[in-house]
């Protein structure tokens, strides 16, 4: 497939799914929920979008013989500055105790250029592939937050035209109890970004979540919260969030990750936290592949549970439920490639999405694209950027079952190059010889 070379012209005999049209009135679908339309696109945005085939034989156009249309992706959850450092701080036993010591000793030697060039690298992967923005958390104790908020800054500028990038402070709450902590709320303030933190179960978790959220209510921030990433039956971080988001009645956004151990907790647990974080208005986003590799890990046995959180739960209490990449090439997971593609097609198989898979592909663009703020991406319709992913695929099994590299990526209009990075960039980084 090649895309015409000109300001104007029709993508025809498309399927897109219906969740991801903004135009859903009287349109025939599939029983997966396709259906099938042709697109004009005219100056890098949708002009026409309809169900017949255009008549007009002056303007080119390229026939997708029911090829799938997807819009770009939206990455909820990542951590570039901690990306690709695996061959230089690997994690032996793949466990997460050994991980967070492994991440907080290899943090201790980044400095502006390492931590500039690994999140670029990640970055045009994640391009490459076909994500339009990313929301990144970054390691934000003492002297650390400046030297990345830097660097990811001057991504943004480098990259505005292309990838919308998010930061996210990433601490332990109990930071945001001292000066140091207020003094990085100011600083998150100042960047544009979100106040976020690990919440672990502790004595003190009320106050320093109350804590948190005064620092967020006093700068207009959104917050972003890492929450019960164990297997833990009594670790309920993610229920106490919520309440303090209702205690406070919190004006801006919350997103929570992870929350692993609801997997573990009886039905009744369950849905008393399910029902607080719907009435709190929390979006959960999971990582499904990051945590299957972490959660329930041990030498000597196979694991015995997946990891991930109560999706289908989650969305049937009407939560936003978004699935992201997380790590890549680091402690915490091995492995990895920033595509959105893999992400959603892991959860499909780990959450066991299908079948119906219903709207679920909503939750690797529409859904996180709402969440973060950006209601223009995610999403297909008339005067929208032409910012779509083209498949061969013409199903969900044929998307799924094969990694589709060859895959088309346009970005206002025009396809781009989808060439990845070549690994050996980072050589002298990590010490490869």
């Amino acid at each position: 497939m090649r895309i015409p070379r000109c300001d104007r012209y029709w993508l025809v005999n498309a399927r897109v799914p219906v969740s991801l049209l903004e135009e859903k009135t009287v349109l025939p679908r599939t029983a997966e929920g396709f259906c099938s339309v042709s697109l004009e696109i005219d100056n890098g945005k949708i002009r026409r979008l309809q169900t017949e085939n255009p008549l007009d034989p002056d303007i080119p156009f390229l026939d997708l013989r029911k090829s799938l249309i997807f819009p770009c992706f939206i990455d909820a959850h990542t951590h570039l500055d901690k990306g690709h450092i695996w061959q230089r701080s690997p994690n032996r036993d793949g466990t997460f105790e050994t991980a967070l010591s492994v991440a907080r000793r290899e943090s201790l030697t980044w400095r502006y250029e390492d931590v500039y060039r690994r999140m670029e690298f990640g970055i045009k992967c994640s391009y490459a592939h076909g994500t339009a923005a990313i929301r990144t958390h970054i390691d934000s104790f003492g002297e650390q937050s400046r030297i990345s908020l830097a660097a990811l800054g001057e991504l943004q500028r480098q990259w505005s035209d292309k990838i919308h990038l998010q930061a996210v402070s990433l601490v332990s709450l109990d930071y945001y109890q001292t000066p140091e902590g207020a003094d990085l709320a100011d600083r998150i303030a100042g960047f544009g970004g979100i106040l976020g933190g690990v919440a672990y179960q502790n004595p003190d978790l009320e106050a320093q979540l109350e804590a948190t959220f005064r620092l967020a209510i006093e700068r207009g921030l959104d917050l972003d919260f890492h929450a019960d990433e164990n297997g833990d039956i009594d670790s309920t971080c993610l229920a106490a969030i919520a309440r303090t988001a209702l205690k406070f009645q919190f004006p801006g956004r919350i997103v929570c990750g992870h929350c692993c151990s609801l997997s573990v907790q009886s039905p009744e647990t369950v849905e008393q936290t399910l029902k607080l974080v719907k009435d709190a208005g929390i979006a959960i986003v999971s990582l499904p592949m990051c945590n299957l590799y972490l959660q329930d890990r041990s030498s000597d046995r196979t694991p015995i549970w997946r990891g991930v959180t109560r999706a289908i739960e989650m969305k049937r209490h009407g939560i936003p439920v978004m699935f992201a990449s997380d790590n890549c090439r680091d402690p915490f997971y091995a492995f990895g490639d920033h595509d959105g593609l893999e992400v959603f097609t892991q959860a499909v198989r780990i959450a066991h999405l299908d079948t119906p898979y219903g709207d679920w592909c909503d939750s690797v663009t529409r859904t996180p694209a709402d969440v973060l703020g950006l209601p223009h991406f995610g999403r297909i319709g008339v005067g929208l950027e032409a910012n779509l992913l083209i498949f061969k695929a013409r199903d969900f099994s044929e998307l799924l079952s094969r990694p589709q590299f060859d895959r088309l990526v346009l970005r206002n209009g025009k396809s781009i190059d989808t060439t990845l990075p070549d690994y050996r960039e980072l050589d002298d980084l990590l010490g490869i010889e």
